[in-house]
């Protein structure tokens, strides 16, 4: 299995397309804003077009109304991985969640459902107040998360109440990985940081060019809940409030195209250091003198 990962707008669709059409493969998406139906534009998931006739996977195959989670993703994408194997053709995975990546390859902590009226008992609770509690039932994961991080403190300490385990306990324990059943060819791209802003400013000037504010509107229709993963999306938000006149165009594009930029900060720091040291790096940015001799390093 090929996997190539990195930071958005690092270059990983192209990639994988040029990978698939040297040989019989089948592309498999790890990012989960791509996830949604309701995203093509803001995802920048890959168009028919843009697809040159390779079958793709797991693009665009969730409505928005439903939360992906890392688990839910791991298990659709060892069905495809498993599919493309019998069939005798490559999968290839691309994206940039790497929580996705490490739950498919590592597994995921067996946490058993939270019981409901832990859940609705903690969540009635403000953060500090919140974060004061977890401090005392499960000081590791205190020391560990920022006090301003709400859904993470809530998180733990709805576990550490449900269960009577801490956090990091769960953690130190995983199943369902398959990385130890594969063999695994995995690529990182980490191309400079300041092509990689640049490409991030350009690629949200043509989202807005390609229709962006109109997939937004449609969004906004259909009156989801504010927790429904696919309304946090990086973009929404700020074309949101140009929408209903709280932001003008220029101050809402000026806020994406920064909200952009800092997530691929995040994700070049996690792939950086989160994978293992020895699987390969690419620092340089991708382009058409040298997409086929990365392409080759993979094949």
């Amino acid at each position: 299995m090929a996997l190539i990962v990195g930071p958005t707008a690092s270059g990983k669709s192209a990639l994988a397309l040029e990978l698939a059409k040297k040989q019989a493969s089948v592309v498999i998406n790890a990012d989960s804003a791509q996830v949604y139906e309701d995203l093509q534009i803001l995802s920048a998931r890959p168009s028919s077009d843009e697809m040159e006739g390779v079958s793709h996977h797991l693009y665009g195959y969730i409505d928005g109304a439903e939360a992906c989670s890392a688990a839910r993703w791991a298990k659709d994408a060892r069905a495809e991985i498993k599919k493309a194997h019998q069939n005798e053709i490559l999968p290839i995975l691309a994206g940039g969640t790497g929580l996705y990546v490490q739950t498919l390859l590592f597994g995921i902590s067996p946490i058993p459902e939270i019981a409901e009226p832990v859940r609705s008992e903690v969540r009635a609770l403000d953060t500090a107040d919140a974060y004061s509690k977890l401090a005392d039932e499960d000081p590791l994961s205190a020391k560990r998360l920022n006090p301003r991080d709400t859904a993470r403190i809530m998180r733990a300490l709805e576990v550490v109440r449900s269960t009577g385990k801490p956090l990091d306990q769960w953690h130190s324990q995983k199943t369902g990985g398959i990385g130890g059943d594969i063999k695994l060819h995995p690529l990182i791209l980490l191309p400079p940081r300041e092509w990689l802003y640049e490409r991030c400013d350009r690629r949200f000037d043509l989202m807005i060019e390609q229709g962006a504010r109109q997939e937004v509107e449609a969004l906004l229709a259909r009156n989801l809940p504010e927790e429904c993963p696919v309304t946090r999306a990086i973009g929404v938000r700020e074309i949101a409030g140009w929408i209903k006149g709280e932001l003008q165009f220029d101050d809402a594009l000026t806020k994406a195209q920064m909200a952009t930029r800092r997530y691929a900060k995040r994700q070049y720091t996690w792939f950086r250091n989160q994978f293992p040291p020895e699987w390969q790096k690419i620092e340089e940015n991708i382009n058409n003198e040298n997409i086929n001799d990365i392409v080759r390093l993979l094949q």
